[in-house]
């Protein structure tokens, strides 16, 4: 389908700027001002709206196979597209675990079947997620974005460096879970305040740092790609910095909860639990801090959804996750970009251009480019309504929250996928 968008200002070269957009044949075939399409061709206005790469998501859980009453392929990548995204690299916790050629093809299929916009699998990096031994990651690299076992870290020091070794040898990226299973004690939210005077179980600070330090050492010593997932803890984005110092060819994200919420903010509620979890204000302006130095050099969902009734179970009982796709960058937008403390071209860049870059994804609106993007009105207004998600999951912090902007429709591959 051929069509223009005129009335927004289009993010190109880093900056804004008035001009119209013709896509044609899934590309980008003209960006300028005034543009006259031929007869027939569809003209969409917006007035006083940003048009900006489509969103890169590089740490979702889209649950299926295995898991589909939590999530479908569908479901899922018509969140992102509601909310701005036009590639997502899907998380390996699935059944089957994507640890073979065989298992991958599995999830490759209901990609092909039901995905609304770019799926990239992970593969995993132990065979099953348990850390005991190798997948097959030389036949499964053609086929995946990285290798991660996120859900939980690998323990092993001398299987993380066996699987850095490989991975270096492929060019291919560790996406790490970082956390050391001796160290969370039962814990299910931080080990703050709020623990203490509820009477919670805590997961330590260290559980997470301890493995981000030893992690970052062995990259530096097997020379792999490695990528830090969802830092939460102010001595992480410490040691993510200096190893990145030092040379390291080390990257990290952080998730919007995170930069957002602390353990002030926690309730008596399901929504309220994800892991890593909350933790405290330092932490967060740490976070924020490494956001604007370039430490953390994207920001991902960590969108993870789980049924009504394993939400339900209080924060104690509760699946660890909660849902973040739909929310995602109006949630930034609203609390950092207007009240001055992040620009929006920087959000931009954290949440489609330095994914892109990392993980060797296209991004960019460009002439002959293929036509990926999203247009955002910053004039809406919303208020944050589980019910009204595209996503399975409901499970969400941020119910309730009053928020600035809405997309109003992404186009991945040149074609239209979502409309508000």
């Amino acid at each position: 389908m051929d069509f223009v968008i005129k009335g927004c200002r289009v993010y190109n070269g880093g900056a804004f700027s008035a001009a119209d957009v013709f896509v044609r044949g899934g590309s980008v075939f003209r960006i300028g001002r005034d543009i006259v399409p031929g007869s027939g061709v569809p003209v969409f206005e917006f007035n006083n709206c940003f048009l900006f790469p489509g969103l890169i998501d590089v740490h979702v859980h889209l649950r299926e196979p295995g898991f589909s009453y939590k999530e479908t392929m569908e479901s899922g990548t018509l969140a992102a597209a509601r909310g701005g995204f036009t590639t997502v690299c899907a998380m390996p916790n699935l059944n089957p675990v994507p640890d073979s050629l065989e298992h991958l093809n599995a999830e490759l299929e209901a990609i092909r079947r039901g995905a609304l916009i770019r799926v990239l699998p992970y593969g995993a990096i132990t065979r099953g997620e348990r850390g005991q031994e190798l997948a097959d990651l030389e036949a499964m690299a053609p086929y995946c974005c990285a290798f991660s076992d996120d859900g939980r870290g690998v323990q092993s020091e001398d299987m993380m460096r066996a699987a850095m070794q490989l991975a270096a040898r492929l060019g291919s990226i560790i996406a790490a879970h970082c956390e050391v299973d001796s160290l969370l004690n039962g814990g299910y939210i931080h080990d703050g305040r709020y623990a203490r005077g509820h009477g919670h179980r805590g997961i330590c600070s260290e559980s997470e740092w301890h493995e981000v330090e030893r992690n970052c050492r062995l990259a530096e010593e097997t020379g792999c790609k490695l990528h830090i997932c969802h830092v939460s803890t102010k001595e992480s984005v410490d040691i993510i910095r200096s190893a990145r110092a030092r040379g390291a060819d080390v990257t990290a994200e952080t998730a919007p909860h995170y930069l957002l919420l602390t353990e002030d903010d926690l309730q008596e509620d399901g929504q309220f639990k994800m892991n890593p979890p909350l933790r405290t204000a330092a932490d967060r302006e740490a976070l924020i801090a490494g956001v604007l130095d370039g430490t953390i050099g994207m920001i991902a969902t960590d969108h993870a959804p789980h049924s009504a009734e394993e939400k339900s179970r209080g924060l104690s009982r509760s699946a660890m996750g909660i849902v973040g796709l739909e929310t995602a960058f109006a949630s930034l937008y609203t609390r950092l970009v207007l009240a001055g403390v992040l620009p929006l071209e920087r959000l931009v860049e954290l949440m489609s251009l330095s994914p892109a870059a990392r993980f060797g994804l296209r991004s960019g609106i460009r002439e002959g480019a293929d036509a990926d993007f999203t247009v955002f009105d910053p004039g809406a207004r919303w208020t944050v309504d589980p019910d009204d998600f595209a996503t399975l999951g409901r499970a969400t912090p941020f119910a309730g929250w009053e928020l600035n902007g809405k997309f109003l429709m992404t186009v991945c591959g040149g074609k239209i996928v979502w409309k508000g």
